[in-house]
């Protein structure tokens, strides 16, 4: 399976090189701004990085982006730890801070750019994406069925750096104070023992 970066030949470590071995998740839960500051609170994850894959065009800009033609998503590259917390708990959180029965929305942001979208960097990652779509299909938590992309991993432009660390840098910012930080409270409820400390 392809596990392409646009800035980055290869982002995971080996473990034969005497570092500790990571892994990488990359997905699309509506605006990177709210996935960001969830994943970057999570134990286990080293580096989030806000970005776009799954387009055509090559190096889109944001505003590329917001137009809704280039087929991009918005997403985080996730990097982390499985010694730590498995590709399973990380997929438990993000299907729990976000919306994955709306097609091409969440929230009042609205687009392809915000759909619901997992890009696999292996066969295991795909196995465990479908067995864990299916079971919380079977647990009808949710009043719709999910609507959530799988599809292998392709070519991952980091966003701006302006969006790395956007509500971090920016708390007060209308969008992250009325849609960010009740996202975030929630996650930090829900998922105490999943907190970096």
């Amino acid at each position: 399976m392809s596990d392409v970066t646009a800035n980055s030949a290869n982002s995971t470590n080996s473990a034969s090189s005497g570092t500790k071995a990571t892994e990488i998740a990359t997905f699309g839960g509506g605006c990177f701004w709210c996935t960001e500051a969830v994943f970057d609170e999570v134990v286990g994850v080293t580096d989030v990085v806000s970005g776009y894959t799954g387009g055509q065009l090559a190096n889109p800009s944001y505003d590329d982006i917001c137009a809704g033609t280039t087929g991009h998503a918005e997403v985080i590259r996730v990097t982390f730890d499985p010694a730590v917390i498995t590709y399973a708990e990380i997929l438990e959180i993000f299907f729990a801070t976000h919306d994955p029965t709306t097609l091409n929305k969440q929230g009042a942001d609205r687009g392809t750019q915000y759909r619901s979208a997992i890009f696999v960097h292996s066969p295991a990652q795909s196995e465990i994406a479908a067995n864990t779509t299916a079971k919380l299909n079977a647990e009808k938590i949710w009043s719709s069925p999910i609507v959530t992309e799988v599809t292998n991993a392709a070519i991952f432009y980091p966003a701006e750096e302006y969006h790395q660390e956007f509500f971090k840098r920016n708390p007060n910012q209308g969008y992250c104070m009325a849609v960010v930080s009740p996202k975030l409270s929630k996650f930090r409820l829900k998922f105490v023992s999943k907190l970096k400390r």
